[in-house]
């Protein structure tokens, strides 16, 4: 596997307790670099599966979505960072206030490397969700790029969009905006599935994310350390296409 590509991969730890997280985590550590873990994850076990992640060398990508008034998610995004996370997510819907506060907690804890990620639209949503949610039909790619524009100007590290939307974020802001793409699934796999935009790994690379977050496809996998190799082949071969 490439240096890169090892970067570049997030492995989402989408299992329900320690013990689970704690076994994909010691197959997977010799060969990834991030792991994200979420909300489901984060609230049965709360630090210490932070600590596991940090403790077995691995970059933790604390998935929680901050989304409250401006106040909160400061001191919010200040206990996240006293769990050692490399990337943080919030919603870019909460605003330039609730934004600059999350920042104003980076920048007063003096770790700048963290990156924080403002979500855009989650994968699951379709085109009637928008008219039911927010009264428009505007494309999901309209909204993605416009809450996009907000997390930049407000000065956030990069955005959460399905790969459907890197290629516009990326014409439209430039190629410094860090993308972090979800949604990423291979052809074929059955089964019920909640997410909606989603695309192959080969297809999120050609696209331009910057980062992959691969969930299902390796976790659930027989041997989640094969399917990780097997995500690292097509991440390299869509590099060698593009």
């Amino acid at each position: 596997m490439s240096g890169d590509n090892a970067e570049r991969l997030i492995v989402a730890l989408d299992v329900e307790t320690y013990e689970k997280a704690s076994k994909l985590v010691e197959l997977l550590s010799p060969q990834v670099r991030w792991v994200k873990v979420g909300s489901q994850l984060f609230t049965r076990e709360g630090p210490r599966i932070c600590e596991l992640v940090r403790s077995s060398g691995l970059n933790l990508f604390l998935d929680l979505k901050f989304h409250d008034i401006p106040n909160t998610v400061y001191g919010a995004v200040r206990s996240a960072l006293e769990l050692d996370a490399g990337m943080l997510t919030l919603h870019t819907s909460g605003g330039t206030e609730m934004i600059r506060e999350a920042m104003r907690a980076v920048e007063e804890s003096g770790k700048r490397q963290v990156m924080l990620l403002g979500v855009t639209v989650l994968t699951h949503l379709r085109i009637d969700d928008f008219v039911t949610l927010f009264s428009s039909t505007c494309a999901p790619r309209e909204m993605v790029l416009n809450l996009a524009s907000l997390a930049q100007q407000a000065g956030l590290d990069g955005v959460v969009a399905s790969a459907h939307e890197v290629k516009i974020l990326k014409g439209h802001l430039g190629k410094d905006l860090k993308v972090v793409t979800p949604g990423i699934r291979l052809e074929g796999e059955g089964g019920k599935d909640d997410q909606v935009r989603v695309v192959t790994p080969e297809k999120a690379i050609e696209a331009g994310a910057d980062f992959i977050v691969v969930g299902r496809p390796i976790i659930a996998a027989q041997d989640p350390a094969k399917a990780c190799q097997r995500i690292f082949e097509r991440m390299r071969s869509a590099e060698q296409r593009d």
